[in-house]
């Protein structure tokens, strides 16, 4: 079945990326996990594409813009096979979307042979934009985030550190960009703990860190499992025994911070967006955000997906509605604009977003938990591509 469903891939791709330049209507597959664990970030992502296409209106150069959503439940031969359809029965001109790093890269081979743009709204391994020049990312690759935050934490008087992360491709990225440029400076990783990515249990790890008695526990886990890392923080009694708690803004996800409570106060996290970022564009984004997702708060995963619609809706109009693969994803190259997480650029030479990096603190103001950005690095590139 699988050959024989191959095979007919292969005969009708040309086909159907010919006959979507030919019509009215643009379709965008997008393929999010929108039930299992990771179903906060599908919803977040697409709740940012849609408010995008709400503000801007969704036709673009002659072209209406239609999104195909379609959920793989975070199961990898799944996200394949959605793109595989959506590319020759819905005859998509860009996919987007994909929540983790396996959903990413399954489609890669697919918007490769399509020759049709793969825009990645949430997955952020570094690696992902290599695997096909088809592949554009608006989220982030985690050595942004990670690399630029080691700075911080010498200039502040961290010397020695327990990382703590997922055990899959970010968490890699993110062990890595912390470990290399800390110790550069001085610093020491004393132990690097992994946790699986399927019903993690933090708790032991946590221990073991704290025994190690560092200076700080530095913790990446995918978004929507912050909570329970905080909650396991405070069952053993590390928010009261002095440990430092740092790590990627993962952790401490604004959509899901007011329910994780006190034991976030003075977290320090590092993150290219936060819904407390002070600009007139992100105060309209965040309000009209909780005006058509019954007041939930985005997330750098929603930001992701309106910036995601954003480089899709600005490259059909550069080619001037040409929908054509290959023409939009050079489009999509160099493009730059005002995000409400700040000036973003996607770079022509590796199709990865460029952006700031924001270090912030959890506070409480006006009742509510939120990340208040106190220091910015501009326009950070991906330090794992630097030397390629």
């Amino acid at each position: 079945m699988r050959n024989r469903f191959g095979l007919l891939g292969a005969a009708m791709l040309g086909l159907g990326v010919a006959s979507a330049s030919a019509q009215e209507v643009a379709r965008v597959g997008v393929i999010l996990p929108m039930t299992g664990p990771f179903a906060s970030t599908g919803k977040q992502v697409v709740a940012g594409m849609r408010l995008y296409l709400a503000q801007h209106g969704d036709v673009v150069a002659g072209r209406r813009i239609e999104l195909l959503l379609k959920d793989d439940g975070g199961v990898p031969d799944v996200t394949k096979r959605l793109a595989q359809e959506l590319v020759i029965n819905d005859h998509v001109v860009a996919l987007g979307g994909f929540g983790l790093t396996p959903l990413a890269l399954a489609a890669s081979s697919v918007a490769t042979q399509a020759k049709v743009p793969e825009i990645v709204m949430a997955a952020a391994t570094s690696s992902i934009t290599e695997a096909s020049p088809y592949i554009s990312r608006t989220s982030q690759a985690l050595p942004q985030t990670v690399a630029p935050f080691t700075d911080w934490c010498i200039a502040n008087g961290i010397r020695s550190v327990v990382t703590i992360v997922t055990d899959y491709g970010p968490g890699y990225d993110a062990e890595k960009w912390f470990k290399e440029p800390f110790e550069k400076q001085g610093g020491k990783v004393v132990a690097a703990l992994r946790v699986p990515v399927a019903n993690p249990d933090f708790a032991p790890f946590l221990q073991r860190a704290a025994d190690a008695k560092p200076d700080a526990i530095f913790i990446f886990v995918p978004a929507g499992v912050g909570a329970v890392v905080m909650k396991q923080f405070a069952e053993r009694g590390l928010d009261k025994a002095g440990v430092r708690l740092i790590g990627t803004g993962d952790v401490v996800d604004d959509d899901l911070l007011n329910n994780m409570g006190d034991v976030t106060l003075g977290m320090i996290t590092s993150q290219h967006y936060s819904a407390a970022h002070d600009s007139d564009l992100n105060r309209r984004f965040v309000a009209d955000f909780g005006k058509a997702n019954e007041g939930m708060r985005p997330n750098f995963m929603g930001v992701s997906g309106y910036d995601g619609m954003a480089l899709i809706a600005r490259a059909i109009a550069r080619t001037g509605g040409d929908t054509d693969g290959t023409k939009l994803i050079e489009a999509m190259k160099g493009q730059s604009w005002e995000s409400p997480r700040g000036p973003v650029l996607i770079d022509p030479a590796t199709r990865e977003i460029v952006q700031n990096d924001y270090i912030r603190r959890t506070e409480r103001r006006d009742g509510q938990l939120w990340n208040i950005e106190f220091a910015t690095i501009p326009m950070v590139r991906d330090p794992a591509k630097a030397g390629k």
